[in-house]
């Protein structure tokens, strides 16, 4: 909701279930009643920039989501949120010295709140990955800062040996 450059495509490569969804692209300035009523009909609801919400609103709204179990995803900050998830660290990988292809981009991402949620927690993630979704992101290995991400190439007894220069011919 709220959410007009949000394109269908795009929606459906990130795994959303495009014929169990709704679009308001935009609610008007009833904004808050929309909201209620998708909060009571369908289980997670992501939403774009609407504006302030008073302090009484966003507490019947939160009181909606606990009684029907709903999500509010929020592209914006949300008074009273439970969760926070901020991008801390970002970095496209795969490109180098002015060439190669993006491969990822690795960020990593941190979750704060209240309640249960109030121990900040950190993970790397790929956003988008090699194979264009979201995934979970291993610490690279020291050694592994390579331009194509592969690592350095291993010889006998596990010697570090100088990769081979390819060449484009014909």
């Amino acid at each position: 909701m709220g959410l007009p450059q949000l394109g269908a495509l795009a929606a459906s490569d990130a795994g959303l279930e495009l014929s169990a969804g709704l679009v308001v692209d935009e609610p008007g300035r009833a904004w808050t009643q929309v909201l209620a009523v998708l909060l009571e009909t369908v289980p997670v609801v992501l939403v774009g920039p609407l504006g302030p919400a008073p302090d009484r609103v966003a507490r019947r709204l939160a009181a909606i989501m606990r009684r029907s179990g709903s999500v509010l995803l929020s592209a914006t900050s949300w008074p009273g949120a439970e969760v926070r998830l901020t991008v801390g660290r970002a970095r496209w990988e795969g490109v180098s010295g002015g060439h190669g292809l993006l491969r990822g981009r690795r960020v990593t991402v941190t979750s704060s709140g209240r309640g249960a949620a109030a121990v900040s927690r950190s993970a790397d993630l790929w956003l988008p990955g090699p194979t264009g979704s979201v995934a979970f992101a291993p610490a690279p290995a020291p050694e592994a800062a390579d331009v194509d991400g592969v690592g350095p190439m291993r010889g006998a007894g596990g010697a570090v040996s100088p990769r081979p220069v390819l060449r484009v011919v014909g």
